[in-house]
C-alpha cells in the first residue's frame, strides 16, 4: 500500500496479520529546502567569536553544523510522516514503531543524498466482544458469622488495650531488647513480636525475663529481607554478606491487656455516642466488616469479569514485537528473563485494555469531568476516614482540584481512566449473567488464593 504524505514516499508491507514494516524514502528535494531554512535561521542566531550577532556566514554555519541540522531535520520529517501515516490510515498499532537500527548505522550522512528508513510496527487484528447472558460469572457475598465478629472484637480490644510490663513473658507478649553479635559491631535495640512466627520459633520467647539472652536466626524468624534488615537497623542492600545469627538480650516484656468492652471502647472505635451497648457494638462491627469486604468481593468480581472476557475474546498479539519493544523501552533496565517472567501478565492486561476500549467505542462511554471529580472526592474522603481525619467537607473541593492538577496532569488522566473502567464494567455487568453466592470469609480467601 502506497501513499504520499508531505511529498514523502511511504509504503506499508504486512509481514503477517499483526506485524508490518513501514518504509520511508527521501530524496534531496524532500528535505533540502527545510535544511537550508534551518541553516539560515542558525546564522541569524549563532554567536561565534569574530562575528557580530546575525552576521555569521551561512557557509560557516553549514560547515560547522550542517550535518547535525540535516540529521535533526530528516528525523523530524520521518517521525511526523510515520505518525501521520498511522493516523490517516487508521492503523491500530501496539507500542511504538521500532526503527531498523542496523540500517540507520550504515547511513553515510556526509555523502548520501537519498535515504531510506524502515520501522517495524505491531498491529491489532479486528476482534468482536460478545456481551450476553452466555458470559457467566459468580459474585461472592461474605457471610459475617459470630467467629469473624469475635475475632474482630478481640482485635479492637487489643488495639485499644493498655500496655503493661510483666516480669515473665507469656504467649502473645512482645519483647524489647538488644540484638548483638560476637565479632561484629552491630548492636541494635528493637522489639520482637512473635505473633507471626511459627509455633516452634514463638516458643523461644515464652517464659523470658529481663536479662535473659536468646539465640536467634533472623532469616528463620522473618521471611522478608526488609524485615530482617529493619531488626538490625540496616537496609536490604546493606544486608548483603551479614550473618543473621544474633544474641537477643531481653530488656523489657511488653504485654497489651485487652480493653474492657464498655462505652469507652465503643467511643474509641466508632466515635462518641455512635453505639451504646455491646449488642449495638457487635452489629456495627458486622456492618463495617460487610462494607469492607464488599469492596474486596467487588474487586474480585471485576477481575473475574475481565478474565472471562479475555478468555472469550480471541485477540492475537505480535508477541515477539512486543517483547522487543518492552526491552527497548526499558532502556537497559529490563532483561529478557524479566520480560519472559512477566509477559503473560502484561499480555492479558493489554488484551483487557483493548477489550475495554472497544466496549467504550461501541457504547460511546466517556469519563465526564464531573464523574472524575466525584471519584476523586470519594478517594480522598476514604483516605481521610482511614487516617481518622474525618471528611473535612469544607475543604474537600480544594483538595480535589489540587490533586487533579498535580503531576502535570497525570493524576487527572489516571482518575479519568479509572472512571472509564468503572463505567465499562457497569455496562458489562448489566449484559452478562452474574450469579450470587454466599460464602464464609475463610472460603472467600481460599477462592482468591487458588
Amino acid at each position: 500500500m502506497n501513499k504520499n504524505i508531505r511529498a514523502l514516499d511511504i509504503t506499508l508491507d504486512k509481514q503477517d496479520s499483526n506485524v508490518a514494516s513501514i518504509k520511508v524514502k527521501l530524496n534531496e528535494a524532500d528535505y533540502q529546502s527545510k535544511v537550508d531554512e534551518k541553516i539560515k535561521d542558525y546564522s541569524k542566531k549563532a554567536q561565534i567569536k569574530g562575528f557580530r550577532p546575525g552576521k555569521v556566514p551561512q557557509s560557516l554555519v553549514k560547515k560547522m553544523y550542517g550535518k547535525s541540522i540535516l540529521v535533526e531535520e530528516i528525523n523530524h520529517m520521518v517521525s511526523h510522516a510515520i505518525q501521520d501515516y498511522i493516523r490517516d490510515n487508521e492503523l491500530k498499532i501496539l507500542g511504538e514503531p521500532i526503527p531498523n537500527q542496523q540500517q540507520i548505522e550504515t547511513i553515510d550522512w556526509d555523502n548520501q543524498s537519498d535515504f531510506e528508513f524502515e520501522y517495524t510496527i505491531g498491529l491489532v487484528d479486528d476482534f468482536t466482544v460478545s456481551l450476553d447472558k452466555k458470559v457467566k460469572v459468580t459474585q461472592y457475598d461474605i457471610e459475617v458469622n459470630d467467629k469473624v465478629i469475635d475475632e474482630t472484637v478481640d482485635n479492637v480490644r487489643t488495639q485499644f488495650g493498655k500496655m503493661t510490663n510483666p516480669e515473665v513473658s507469656e504467649e502473645g507478649d512482645m519483647l524489647f531488647g538488644t540484638l548483638s553479635q560476637e565479632g561484629s559491631d552491630i548492636v541494635h535495640d528493637t522489639t520482637i513480636d512473635p505473633v507471626d512466627f511459627t509455633k516452634t520459633n514463638a516458643k523461644k520467647f515464652i517464659g523470658k525475663k529481663k536479662g535473659d539472652v536468646i539465640s536467634v536466626d533472623l532469616s528463620k524468624l522473618y521471611k522478608e529481607k526488609a524485615q530482617q534488615a529493619a531488626q538490625i537497623g540496616k537496609t536490604e542492600d546493606e544486608l548483603e554478606g551479614i550473618d543473621l545469627k544474633f544474641n537477643f538480650e531481653v530488656k523489657n516484656v511488653n504485654r497489651r491487656e485487652l480493653a474492657e468492652v464498655n462505652q469507652e471502647l465503643f467511643d474509641k472505635t466508632f466515635g462518641p455516642d455512635t453505639v451504646s451497648s455491646e449488642e449495638e457494638f457487635r452489629a456495627k462491627i458486622s456492618d463495617t466488616i460487610s462494607e469492607n469486604y464488599s469492596r474486596e468481593t467487588n474487586a474480585w468480581l471485576n477481575k473475574t469479569i475481565q478474565d472471562e472476557l479475555i478468555k472469550n475474546t480471541p485477540i492475537s498479539l505480535p508477541d515477539d514485537f512486543l517483547k522487543n519493544w518492552l526491552k527497548l523501552s526499558g532502556e537497559g533496565k529490563v532483561t529478557d528473563a524479566d520480560i519472559e517472567k512477566e509477559y503473560d501478565i502484561y499480555a492479558d492486561q493489554l488484551r483487557w485494555n483493548l477489550i475495554s476500549n472497544e466496549i467504550s467505542k461501541e457504547n460511546e462511554i466517556k469519563p465526564e469531568h464531573e464523574d472524575i471529580k466525584e471519584a476523586t472526592r470519594q478517594m480522598i474522603e476514604a483516605q481521610f476516614m482511614g487516617s481518622g481525619l474525618g471528611q473535612m467537607a469544607d475543604q474537600m473541593d480544594s483538595f480535589v482540584e489540587h490533586y487533579l492538577q498535580g503531576e502535570n496532569g497525570q493524576n487527572y488522566m489516571k482518575m479519568a481512566e479509572q472512571v472509564q473502567q468503572e463505567k465499562v464494567l457497569d455496562l458489562v455487568k448489566d449484559k452478562i449473567e452474574i450469579k450470587s453466592k454466599k460464602v464464609s470469609l475463610d472460603k472467600f480467601k481460599e477462592i482468591v488464593n487458588q
